[in-house]
């Protein structure tokens, strides 16, 4: 089991996995950047992006190709590995890879995924849904507690807001704390702008250096951040992915932050 007691959690990675090549790339400039830092370093990608709002948009190499590839870069890199699943039956083909299994927030109230989720013991990261009360995700952890595992993680990604908007309330982190486990922001997703690019989210990514270091202030345990080579390029949330080669100055910024409230 990941040991994840005391640490800042940091999740990163691109939003899809776009090919072998470009994930392991990822991931190896990841590991070598994280290892200077006093941070616990979960690497992510997700093998199916089935929440899209156009059935044009890229979903990924899907679930049977997409967890052979996280497979070899956590044998390659030996990194933990975040991915999420979409319904219950996909619980069995990951469980042997990942470390962390995410239920995408616009299925965090969904009982049966959670459950089967749940009974293999990994860590459980829920993202908060955008249509979810933060005192509300108590109910999503007695899910989760109810097959025996207490190893759960809170991910806020922002709240509608209107049309095509997400606003992050900060009350909601230092609620969901009461609860008793890390609790994580979501970064580049609370930037989003959701459907708002004919058929694809949009994004202000200008936003994310500030609201994480805002974040870290407000006493999170956690950051989460989608991130690529060339975000212009991705080929998922392109405009809120975190461009790589800024990636460090961001990890310093967050080091300080947190160095003042020790």
């Amino acid at each position: 089991m990941l040991n994840y007691k005391d640490k800042f959690i940091f999740i990163a990675g691109p939003c899809v996995i776009e090919s072998k090549q470009a994930t392991l790339d990822i991931a190896a400039y990841l590991k070598d950047l994280f290892s200077h830092y006093p941070f616990l370093f979960i690497f992510k990608a997700s093998f199916d992006k089935a929440n899209r709002t156009s059935l044009k948009s890229f979903r990924g190499p899907g679930l049977r190709k997409g967890i052979k590839i996280l497979e070899e870069v956590k044998k390659k890199l030996n990194l933990p590995i975040l991915s999420d699943v979409h319904c219950p039956s996909q619980v069995k083909d990951v469980k042997d890879v990942l470390d962390v299994i995410q239920i995408p927030a616009f299925l965090c109230r969904q009982t049966d995924l959670i459950l089967e989720a749940a009974k293999t013991k990994k860590i459980i990261n829920i993202k908060k849904g955008q249509f979810l009360a933060p005192s509300d995700v108590r109910y999503i952890i007695e899910k989760i507690k109810s097959r025996g595992n207490g190893n759960i993680f809170l991910t806020e990604r922002g709240s509608c807001f209107g049309y095509n908007n997400l606003v992050v309330d900060f009350k909601s982190f230092l609620i969901m704390k009461k609860f008793g486990y890390p609790v994580i922001f979501d970064v580049t997703h609370s930037l989003q702008k959701p459907s708002a690019e004919s058929g694809i989210s949009g994004g202000d990514r200008e936003f994310a250096l500030p609201l994480s270091m805002a974040a870290t202030a407000a006493g999170i345990d956690g950051l989460f951040m989608e991130v690529h080579p060339q975000p212009k390029s991705a080929l998922s949330d392109k405009h809120t992915s975190y461009p790589l080669n800024k990636l460090e100055n961001l990890l310093k910024k967050i080091l300080r932050v947190r160095e003042t409230l020790i």
